[in-house]
């Protein structure tokens, strides 16, 4: 029977393998906590379509739906009705969110997107309701908050009866990449 050893285990030699450098926090994810922001779990994809598709130097992300922990909650319905404006505003800062949580799915790094070319939005509205530019301004202000010039973008802004799952607004978004 051995005794117990109270010794520590031989150090090892250190190996001549360089060692890597700390990765370095990505300084737009830092930027968009410090907006007290924080990126949602993926979003699904609701049918038979890819949320996100790089080609070259363009990652186009499909529509997104105002979706949080899988739902979407008091997004639901219809401007004018049940959805009041600052609602929609939310709504679609969220939508904007989720894209960039794909964003960082398929680039690694949101540091990794050079600049925002295009967004579509979709509001779900009671006719005579006028606001859908004001609903969409919640995703672009977010944009340009966090990319700064870069987050400038063309835009266009269209009222529909319904979108999928009652949901009040939907985007997509066009993103030119390093």
């Amino acid at each position: 029977m051995s005794e117990p050893k109270d010794t520590l285990p031989a150090v090892q030699p250190p190996s001549n393998r360089p060692i890597p450098p700390a990765k370095k926090p990505d300084p737009i994810e830092q930027k968009l906590l410090a907006m007290l922001h924080k990126l949602p779990e993926l979003p699904p994809a609701l049918g038979s379509y890819l949320p996100a598709l790089r080609t070259g130097n363009l990652l186009y992300i499909s529509g997104q739906l105002p979706i949080f922990n899988n739902n979407l909650g008091a997004y639901k319905g219809r401007l004018g009705k049940e959805i009041t404006l600052e609602a929609g505003i939310r709504g679609a800062k969220q939508c904007t969110l989720n894209a960039l949580s794909l964003a960082k799915n398929e680039l690694g790094a949101l540091s990794k997107i050079k600049r925002v070319i295009k967004v579509n939005g979709y509001v779900a509205g009671m006719p005579g309701f006028h606001d859908q530019a004001k609903v969409l301004n919640g995703a672009s202000e977010l944009l340009v908050e966090l990319f700064g010039e870069n987050g400038k973008h063309v835009r266009a802004a269209v009222g529909v009866t319904d979108l999928p799952m009652g949901a009040c607004v939907e985007i997509e978004y066009l993103f030119e990449v390093r």
